[in-house]
């Protein structure tokens, strides 16, 4: 299983972002799908999750309202997405995407066995 996190970067306060996640080696619509993300400084930390068909999803209640989740509606790409509105200094962190084998329909915010590289996200005041 490989996942490739990408589309970090530096933005200014009330700014947005979107990033991607690009899935190998996964059978795409048998997985949960999930990103966390690590302050400086922090523990890593839960953001959000959608379950193998996107009909499941769960927010950290930081990023409700301004984070939405989603899955690729291409059967062809295999990627998930994190789209950042209203960023703020808080939402500063590395940024990782996790993959997790579901045999039910669920939206985990814990267990992932399958993770990427991270992706830096620098939110500016």
């Amino acid at each position: 299983v490989q996942l490739q996190a990408s589309g970090g970067g530096l933005v200014q306060a009330g700014g947005s972002l979107r990033l991607s996640c690009a899935t190998s080696g996964v059978t795409f619509d048998s997985y949960a799908m999930g990103w966390f993300r690590q302050p400086p400084g922090k523990d890593r930390e839960f953001v959000a999750a959608v379950s193998r068909s996107g009909r499941k999803i769960v927010y950290a209640d930081s990023v409700k309202g301004r984070f939405t989740i989603s899955r690729s509606g291409d059967r062809n790409k295999n990627e998930v997405y994190l789209q950042m509105n209203s960023l703020k200094p808080e939402d500063t962190a590395v940024y990782y995407c996790a993959a997790d084998w579901a045999r039910w329909d669920t939206a985990p915010s814990e267990g992932y066995k399958n993770w990427g590289q991270g992706t830096q996200v620098t939110v500016s005041s």
